[in-house]
């Protein structure tokens, strides 16, 4: 039996070489088939990637997106370096007529749907889509001097400073009377909603209204005193414009500001998410 036994070892080595052998070649064959999946994947993935964009972008935004549009310049750049945009903050309004006065922009990103509207109605950008939402806030001089406590008489004889009718914020001050049934009685009405900002700051205005954002950008350069929002909501729409001359910039702009990392930094800015 023993005999037996070692003369079966050879035979059973040899059908196990021979399975391994098997084995063997079904793995390689396996792998190199996955290894070619992986590539091919690899190669379709690079070849929808969106290619990096160049040359010169001109972007027109309105003065209460400067801060949180710095850094998406900055981060944008980093994904395309040979790209070079060039900002014009400005009241959205100014934005609207420099454009229908034959001023050359990219883009055009508005503090409100009224002012991108009256852009679309002179055909002067593509499709706008809305990108953040903002609402309305009091500021005061550090330390709060002039003792104001809200919308209510404690403005009465303080040098309160808001944004023109004309200007988004102006208009959504309006609705947030209508809303509030309350009057206000400002010292100075301001085209920027920044300027509003830095005479608060600068203790020339013992109170301004501003949006949200632009609260958080003051920092400690000024406190803010909560009130009402009244429902009042200011939408934030962008559009490639109809004379784009680098709309391929133009709409990975777009793109960037609506996708997930310039929604990030929007938010740390203190905007809302879009609404639609």
């Amino acid at each position: 039996m023993r005999t037996m036994h070692r003369a079966a070892l050879p035979v059973l080595a040899l059908a196990s070489a021979a399975a391994l052998v098997a084995c063997g070649g079904g793995s390689s064959s396996s792998t190199a088939s996955a290894t070619a999946t992986a590539s091919d994947a690899a190669m379709e993935a690079s070849a929808g990637a969106s290619a990096p964009v160049s040359g010169q972008l001109t972007v027109f935004a309105a003065a209460s997106l400067k801060e949180a549009f710095e850094e998406i310049k900055t981060e944008f750049t980093k994904k395309n370096p040979d790209l070079t945009i060039t900002y014009d903050f400005q009241g959205s309004q100014d934005l609207v007529s420099n454009l229908a006065n034959g001023a050359a922009a990219d883009v055009l990103a508005t503090a409100d749907e009224k002012s991108m509207t009256s852009a679309t109605e002179q055909s002067l950008v593509a499709e706008p889509s809305e990108f953040a939402t903002n609402q309305l806030t009091l500021i005061v001089p550090p330390g709060n001097p002039g003792g104001i406590t809200g919308l209510d008489s404690s403005l009465d004889g303080k040098d309160l400073v808001i944004c023109a009718d004309a200007v988004p914020c102006g208009n959504a001050t309006n609705k947030l009377e209508e809303a509030l049934g309350i009057t206000l009685s400002p010292a100075s009405e301001e085209q920027k909603v920044t300027d509003v900002r830095t005479k608060v700051e600068s203790g020339e205005a013992e109170a301004g209204i501003v949006y949200k954002t632009d609260a958080a950008t003051s920092g400690d350069k000024s406190d803010e005193i909560t009130i009402p929002d009244g429902g009042v909501v200011n939408h934030y729409p962008l559009a490639v414009t109809s004379s784009a001359s680098n709309t391929a910039a133009a709409q990975a702009f777009v793109d960037f500001v609506r996708g997930s990392e310039g929604q990030a930094i929007l938010a740390k800015y203190g905007f809302g998410a879009p609404t639609k």
